[in-house]
């Protein structure tokens, strides 16, 4: 709701972009905390990744 408050309000071009620049910024950061987690909790291995890299996981049908 903040965010939104924030947006309200009218911003300048810069602003806009130096917001939009730390919310892509938070959201990789927790993307990457995330998947930290579970390579640890599901004890994957380089070879898990390696094998993933070769597999086809797209849906027919």
């Amino acid at each position: 709701m903040e965010i939104l408050k924030l947006f309200s309000h009218e911003q300048s071009e810069e602003d806009l972009q130096e917001i939009k620049s730390l919310l892509v910024t938070y959201l990789s950061e927790k993307v990457v905390r995330e998947a930290d987690k579970a390579y640890e909790d599901k004890n994957y291995t380089q070879a898990v990744f390696d094998k993933w890299k070769k597999e086809h996981f797209r849906k027919v049908g």
